[in-house]
């Protein structure tokens, strides 16, 4: 079983936020794979299937970002789930410009409390990412959590979604690997 697990925080009040992009990226990839509605499983929200003889899972957690890891419990549980081969974690990165993505192998958690979260659920770093760029931070922004709590300005969400495309081959890429 392969997992894709987009982060973000639950809730109404976070759904057009730019620190809900994994959300986002999810969502469109489940739509894609032509995958069932979400429901609620352990932590999260997920929806499985099966994609080019691939049986996948993937994941929402219902946890805040900072708390992320807890989702992967059930995959923890699994003896023949290897993070190193299994595991993408989609997320939002305010250092990457708007309108690029950046996947990778593994690295570190950069600063990022949700990336914080799974490191420390998997004690490794050993896990592939995909990086949604949603920065710079505009000159004069003070915090960088008041920034990526923010809802995406409308230009910048048409700009997102019109790199979804691009992501997700790259989803599709990494599953196939």
């Amino acid at each position: 079983m392969r997992a894709v697990v987009g982060l973000g925080n639950p809730g109404p009040e976070y759904a057009a936020t730019r620190h809900n992009a994994g959300f986002l990226l999810a969502d469109a990839v489940a739509e894609h794979w032509q995958l069932p509605p979400f429901r609620r499983a352990e932590r999260a929200r997920a929806t499985e299937g099966t994609v080019a003889g691939v049986p996948v899972r993937v994941l929402k957690p219902t946890t805040f970002m900072n708390r992320s890891g807890a989702a992967l419990a059930s995959l923890r549980a699994d003896p023949t789930f290897a993070a190193p081969r299994d595991l993408l974690i989609l997320v939002d990165d305010f250092q990457i410009p708007l309108g690029t993505f950046r996947l990778r192998p593994d690295g570190s958690a950069g600063g990022h409390n949700g990336l914080k979260s799974i490191e420390g659920a998997l004690q490794s770093q050993q896990y592939a990412r995909l990086r949604v760029g949603v920065g710079p931070l505009p000159e004069g922004t003070g915090d960088w959590a008041d920034y990526v709590l923010a809802p995406f300005e409308p230009e910048q969400l048409e700009e997102v979604q019109a790199l979804l495309p691009q992501m997700i081959e790259s989803v599709e890429k990494w599953l196939k690997a």
